[in-house]
């Protein structure tokens, strides 16, 4: 990035995965935060996400474009393309979903969680990059850290699963709360585990196509920078806050009204 500044950002949900580096990729403002800190330190059940969206928030970020390692559930899904998914299955179990809670409810709508402008900028994106990209996938989130078991690995192919990844769930969600549109560009690394006859995954190989691959997916967002439009339109998921609060004025907790002061301030005030 041009002009790129390292800055730390506080969000009173804790403590983000690290600071956000901001600069400019041909003349649009990018942000840019490491998910899983710097050098990777971060396991994806412990990634603060609802911090790591409020602080994106707060920087004046309007779109979220999470780039993300995968793996293939699908043979036609093979090992260095990359899926822009446009659905999840979410098998997550203690992650906190949500910045709202006792005190202050609110229900935004999922049923389409990626932005289908922003995801149809992203795989022309990677087109341009030279990159066989997929154009929609449905992507299971586990816990992890372990890979999945060969019987998991069948359940979500069972399910119409296409891919499967750590990190987009709860990701997702909360960029929805904060009104943020949100498109994910998966590189595949790895056929997971249920192709028979094959070793399961191993680190070594999913590391080597990211490594294959990184200055694609550099080139990617570059191209990406290229294709905005000289103005952002504006986006429905903009207002996804719009009727979803449900918790009547008087009866809001004061203390989860401020801490939301990013997040929700337009429809609090």
């Amino acid at each position: 990035m041009d002009e790129a500044q390292e800055i730390a950002v506080s969000s009173p949900f804790g403590e983000p995965s690290g600071p956000v580096t901001t600069g400019r990729i041909g003349g649009v403002r990018f942000t840019f935060l490491a998910r899983h800190g710097v050098g990777h330190r971060i396991p994806p059940a412990d990634v603060n996400y609802r911090a790591n969206i409020d602080v994106l928030k707060r920087c004046g970020v309007t779109d979220v474009l999470a780039l993300s390692a995968i793996g293939s559930l699908r043979e036609d899904l093979a090992p260095g393309d990359f899926v822009a998914v446009n659905q999840f299955i979410d098998r997550t179990l203690a992650r906190t979903r949500s910045f709202f809670g006792p005190g202050l409810v609110a229900h935004v709508s999922l049923a389409d969680p990626t932005c289908p402008r922003l995801s149809d900028l992203v795989t022309l994106a990677a087109r341009l990059a030279g990159v066989r990209v997929h154009e929609g996938g449905c992507y299971v989130a586990i816990d992890g850290p372990q890979f999945s078991t060969r019987a998991e690995s069948h359940l979500f192919r069972s399910w119409g699963a296409d891919v499967i990844g750590m990190t987009a769930m709860p990701e997702a969600r909360l960029a929805r709360e904060a009104e943020l549109p949100y498109a994910l560009l998966g590189m595949v690394t790895d056929w997971d585990c249920w192709r028979e006859g094959e070793a399961g995954v191993e680190v070594s190989e999913v590391l080597a196509v990211m490594h294959a691959n990184a200055a694609t997916a550099r080139e990617a967002v570059a191209m990406l920078a290229d294709q905005l439009p000289p103005e952002r339109e504006p986006s429905p998921i903009d207002r996804a806050l719009e009727q979803a609060i449900i918790t009547a004025p008087d009866a809001r907790d004061a203390r989860l009204c401020a801490m939301l002061g990013a997040v929700a301030g337009r429809v609090l005030r």
